[in-house]
């Protein structure tokens, strides 16, 4: 046993769905609910700026209704940055954004960005609100986030889901290694993207890992068996890990 690792679940393509049609349903402040009885220790909402699936009311009502954590994925903009002050989530996970990208594609480039992101860091902090980096399981990277200061590191896991199983070893390692350098420094380490069923148990056996966000998996396996029944399952395998 390596001690417990939360999971935060994000119901961003409830959303997605819910736009397609234009319509009040489904809701994804209801999903997000539904999450967190079923054992989900927070949840994950990104509003992009274009808005394709989380909204702006969206926010207002996960900021006051969600009984756990909510967790706000922002690009590193003036906008966004005026968006989590105003509603003081708990955390802030800043990640990189392009317009013509179906989802995030990779990690924040934190080494790159210091200069941008080195006051939106410190405003965040001083307004209370937890700020964690998306990042690539690099060792330059995590240096850059402990220069910034930023608590805690998200380590992008998208490339480990994409690789077929003999590849996929090194890029374990990879994180391991990655998660371990960020805690020797003082970080909370958390991951996520592209985790399943069939992928995650050994992430969650990284030790140093605390958390993991999972979301597009977790909603398109509600189509056929519900959410809450996917959520404790996907708890529970994250649990027999540790």
């Amino acid at each position: 046993m390596t001690g417990s690792i939360r999971l935060g679940v994000n119901i961003d393509h409830v959303a997605t769905v819910r736009n397609a049609r234009g319509s009040g349903y489904p809701d994804p402040v209801r999903a997000a609910l539904l999450a967190a009885e079923a054992g989900a220790q927070g949840i994950t909402a990104h509003l992009r700026e274009d808005r394709r699936h989380i909204t702006d009311a969206d926010i207002a009502r996960l900021s006051a209704e969600l009984p756990v954590p909510l967790n706000l994925e922002m690009a590193a903009t003036e906008e966004m940055l005026g968006i989590a002050l105003r509603h003081r989530p708990h955390a802030a996970c800043i990640v990189p954004e392009k317009r013509e990208e179906r989802t995030t594609e990779g990690g924040l480039d934190a080494a790159g960005q210091f200069d941008l992101l080195a006051p939106m860091v410190a405003t965040l902090r001083d307004a209370g609100i937890r700020v964690s980096l998306f990042i690539e399981p690099e060792a330059a990277q995590i240096d850059a986030a402990v220069r910034l200061g930023a608590p805690v590191v998200e380590l992008h896991t998208g490339r480990y889901a994409e690789l077929d199983e003999a590849a996929r070893e090194a890029e374990l390692k990879r994180l391991a290694d990655a998660a371990a350098l960020a805690a020797k420094n003082g970080i909370e380490v958390h991951a996520g993207h592209g985790l399943t069923f069939d992928n995650v148990v050994p992430i969650a056996a990284i030790p140093q890992l605390r958390e993991l966000n999972i979301g597009h998996f977790l909603i398109g396996e509600a189509i056929f068996d519900g959410l809450a029944p996917v959520v404790a399952r996907m708890r529970a395998l994250m649990d027999a890990a540790r």
